[in-house]
């Protein structure tokens, strides 16, 4: 029976005055009742345009409909077959502005909730189903290298592993996952999940080599001179911007990949962890992307008492996700939006004693159609902090591109590559997700590495 509610279900969450002071998921997920009674919002519409703004083609009212019906497992094997990491994209991807917002049930009011019931059927797959459903596939004799096991690098891996071919994986961290891990904060995406999505790709036979900085253990070049056929490039965007304004180089001021990276991957939240941390009292934290709403909220639960995001456009121009930012709110983050830093104040150790911000004012569109910020006259402040962690963006690590001969790239450092496919200006080299596009979303990543799966595949078929 067809539910016409306009709302969603709601998501079960920890209450903020608790979860503020835990690194425990914040959101509980459905139950199988609410599962099956949001399920039956959809309108299982014949034309199906959620599937065009999911960038990796899930088919999406075929696995609702299998919700609805309480067939979790096939409702998990629908969207297996299209997507690696269904645990994770159920959690992380911005369904609002891609799938949901193609939904009809949404002119009218909410659309359905299509990222809570992939991650509840993800969930409710690793829950119930113990026994290792993939298999080594028939092996076609090629190898494939993939350089980085963020979402691209894992998305492309399992693709061409389905398909038969050798594939490792090159990450140059000690753990795999890339941002998945080191980058999004554990209250949001729990680091067990995306270990048991990865553990699903080892049982298709992906090799996972950790500790391999490519450009320094090994080149490009290298690969291909034991045997690999193809390489494709995830290595993501993990090189931190500053503002280069004064006072950026005083202790207690970190990139937020610094700040989350000792957060995430090496637990300095925990009493045992062998990874300093500041746990400061007052901290700012620039920037309004999804990465400065992590950076926020894990501040606060390191146990500062006043945490700010310092944002220099409005709060509805903010980049971040509605979500995480109502949560930050809930959470007691305080946004100074129209705000800027222009000095980071010390004090005689050498410690970040203050930040002296200018207020804002909208002006007229940028490049991008955003409202450009102007300084408002007369306007400077300090505000009292004693950490600063900036988050305005990253770009690709220079590396692989130094030691990487006839590999184009543009001012930004980004991959230059020739068409959706992600092929390179090297012959059989590929790249996508934020090498190619700078800082972006998890999905578009997948999609990326998704795409050039397809690619080399035909690429080494003509071969």
């Amino acid at each position: 029976m067809a539910n016409m509610s306009p709302k969603k279900n709601e998501m079960p969450v920890q209450a903020p005055d608790i979860r503020n002071k835990n690194f425990s998921e914040v959101a509980l997920g459905y139950t199988e009742e609410q599962a099956i009674d949001e399920a039956q919002r959809c309108l299982n519409c014949k034309h199906r345009p959620c599937v065009s703004g999911c960038p990796v083609k899930i088919n999406i009212p075929i696995f609702i409909e299998k919700v609805a019906q309480g067939d979790f497992e096939g409702a998990y094997e629908v969207i297996y077959k299209q997507s690696s990491l269904p645990a994770v994209c159920g959690r992380v991807c911005p369904q609002e502005t891609q799938c949901e917002s193609k939904c009809v049930r949404g002119i009218k009011g909410e659309p359905v909730a299509i990222g809570r019931l992939e991650r509840f059927v993800a969930d409710w797959h690793m829950a119930n189903v113990t026994e290792k459903a993939n298999t080594v596939p028939t092996q076609n004799g090629k190898k494939v290298a993939v350089i980085g096991s963020g979402p691209s690098g894992l998305t492309c891996a399992g693709d061409l592993a389905k398909l038969g071919y050798s594939v490792t994986v090159f990450e140059a961290l000690h753990t795999a996952g890339g941002v998945l891990v080191y980058g999004i904060p554990e209250f949001r995406l729990p680091k067990d999940i995306v270990k048991r999505e990865i553990e699903n790709l080892k049982a298709l036979g992906v090799e996972i080599v950790t500790n391999a900085v490519i450009g320094k253990t090994l080149t490009v070049d290298e690969l291909f001179d034991m045997g690999f056929e193809a390489v494709f490039i995830g290595s993501g965007a993990g090189l931190p911007r500053f503002m280069n304004i004064p006072g950026e180089s005083l202790n207690g001021v970190y990139s937020a990949n610094e700040f989350l990276t000792r957060t995430n991957l090496m637990k300095a939240y925990k009493e045992d962890s062998k990874t300093p941390i500041m746990h400061a009292k007052r901290v700012a934290v620039v920037g309004g992307g999804n990465v400065a709403m992590d950076a926020a909220r894990c501040a606060k639960r390191l146990g500062a008492d006043d945490v700010y995001i310092v944002y220099r456009r409005s709060m509805e121009e903010m980049p971040a996700r509605r979500e995480e930012v109502e949560h930050a709110e809930e959470e007691g983050i305080i946004f100074k939006t129209l705000n800027n830093p222009v000095e980071i104040i010390g004090n005689e150790q050498n410690f970040v004693n203050g930040i002296k911000c200018v207020k804002m004012e909208l002006g007229e569109p940028d490049e991008s159609g955003r409202r450009s910020p102007v300084v408002v006259d007369g306007s400077e402040y300090i505000l009292d902090v004693d950490a600063v962690i900036m988050s305005i963006g990253t770009s690709p690590n220079p590396l692989i591109r130094s030691t990487t001969d006839g590999l184009d790239t543009d001012r930004r450092g980004c991959i230059i590559t020739k068409d959706e496919t992600g092929l390179t200006s090297r012959e059989g080299v590929y790249a996508g997700g934020d090498a190619v596009t700078g800082a972006a979303t998890v999905i578009l990543a997948m999609g990326a590495g998704k795409s050039s799966a397809k690619a080399i595949d035909e690429y080494l078929k003509n071969k």
